[in-house]
């Protein structure tokens, strides 16, 4: 591999840049193409990769030219008809989807692999943080920037376990081979993809069967599989005492998280988590089952678990200054998942007003969705909508977050440009804010945060 020239398309995106890590570590050389220069890519920079910002196949670097010494790894989310995929077409070269790479590189490792639509990256960088302060080891291929780490690639090669996000877009996991699994949850979900609600569900199903013979599944008590793939050993986790695995007695104290989590053989009492909001006490569940399978101490998981810092923008404090409101950017963009936050936010925050700005995630989706969305935001009293982040579509007429706003119950609710969103939070009270979504809202935290400081509470 030292040696060998890769060059990806997309490469600022939280899987693409990992595995060019991956390959930087290896010593090869590394290329690449992205929209806009984001912290992932400057890093990246950082690192050693040479990036181009511009879709100008004129601006690619000579070494990045050679069709037998290059690989091109492309992202889904960049469509054919960008001039550097249309140049690497026309010149013969052979393009791969990213999960194809990934699939290749983690079939020399026993892959321990979570998917399900929302939840895994909590799960897979929470379960490779434990793996890792434990005498396992791990390597991981994470799907956000662990805070512990402050990378979403671990690499450790004293431990025989990779650690892998197994992402169901475009079907992109049918491309792993997992020794042991978490499934999450398979609420359907990139309907623009699978069209109906089963054949989402059914590639999960297609997922489990790829696992290795003598391997481990975890599956969400309230997740669906059709039937259990031959030689593995199927377990369900959640909330019911009826589950393999499972927790009770979810307590707050100083805003800080306890939990007891109950195993086959017996219970740890009393774990602390240290990302306190209770949607993680599910995530941490099933991490902790596998791990504790994988041949994890207690000493070791409840340590790991107390030291978890969790994955940015995954339940990430901005601001959390006595003097100031909180605020709290999370990569919610599924009404579950958005439900799920915003109920454990409102348990963590009791008696405080809590505010939420919303960037939905896609037309297709937001269309899908739409009742769905206007529920799970009416959870708090307060609700900001910006425009919809389109990723790789066009607009849908009729599918705006204006049209969302109008179903939403909240009492207090608008639907504002970005450029209007400080003039707008300047009309409300709050204690704590929630910035939410999946798409560019993220670049908005710096000055909603230098905003807020300036709000004495």
């Amino acid at each position: 591999m030292k040696g060998k020239s890769y060059f990806f398309i997309g490469i600022g995106g939280i899987g693409m840049s990992a595995i060019a890590r991956y390959f930087l570590a290896e010593g090869a050389h590394v290329g690449g193409y992205d929209r806009i220069r984001s912290k992932v890519s400057t890093a990246l920079e950082e690192a050693g990769a040479e990036i181009i910002y511009e879709d100008r196949p004129e601006l690619i670097p000579t070494k990045y030219q050679a069709p037998r010494e290059v690989q091109v790894v492309y992202t889904p989310a960049i469509h054919e008809d960008n001039h550097i995929r249309q140049y690497y077409a026309q010149h013969g070269y052979e393009q791969v989807k990213r999960a194809v790479v990934l699939g290749q590189i983690t079939r020399r490792q026993k892959a321990l692999c979570v998917a399900g639509t929302h939840g895994k990256t909590t799960t897979s960088t929470l379960l490779a943080h434990l793996l890792e302060q434990s005498h396992i080891g791990a390597n991981a291929f994470l799907g956000g920037v662990s805070q512990n780490s402050g990378s979403n690639l671990y690499l450790n090669p004293n431990s025989p376990y990779v650690v892998i996000e197994a992402d169901e877009y475009d079907r992109s996991f049918h491309q792993i081979t997992p020794t042991h699994a978490i499934i999450t949850s398979t609420e359907p979900d990139h309907l623009d993809i699978y069209g109906t609600p089963e054949a989402y569900r059914e590639a999960f199903q297609i997922f489990a069967e790829k696992m290795i013979a003598g391997g481990v599944l975890l599956l969400n008590e309230k997740a669906h599989l059709d039937r259990c793939p031959e030689g593995v050993t199927l377990f369900r986790y959640g909330s019911s005492s009826q589950s393999d695995y499972w927790y009770s007695n979810v307590t707050y104290h100083n805003a800080e998280l306890y939990f007891d989590w109950h195993y086959p053989d017996g219970c740890y009492q009393q774990l602390q988590i240290g990302t306190p909001v209770e949607i993680n006490v599910l995530n941490a569940t099933a991490a902790l089952a596998l791990a504790q399978h994988l041949g994890a101490t207690e000493e070791e998981l409840r340590e790991g678990l107390k030291s978890f810092l969790g994955s940015r923008r995954r339940f990430e404090r901005w601001l959390n200054e006595p003097q100031h409101p909180v605020m709290i950017d999370d990569y919610a963009h599924h009404p579950d998942e958005i439900k799920a936050s915003l109920t454990s936010i409102r348990k963590l925050y009791p008696d405080k007003e809590i505010a939420v700005v919303f960037q939905p995630h896609l037309f297709s989706r937001t269309a899908d969705f739409m009742k769905e969305f206007a529920e799970a935001l009416s959870v708090v009293d307060n609700v900001i909508l910006i425009p919809i982040y389109p990723a790789r579509e066009e607009p849908i007429p009729g599918v705006t977050s204006d049209a969302l706003a109008k179903l939403v119950t909240s009492p207090l609710k608008a639907s504002v440009t970005k450029e209007g969103l400080i003039p707008e939070l300047r009309k409300h009270h709050f204690d704590v804010l929630v910035m939410m979504g999946a798409g560019d809202i993220e670049y908005l935290l710096p000055e909603v945060r230098d905003y807020l400081k300036s709000v004495v509470i």
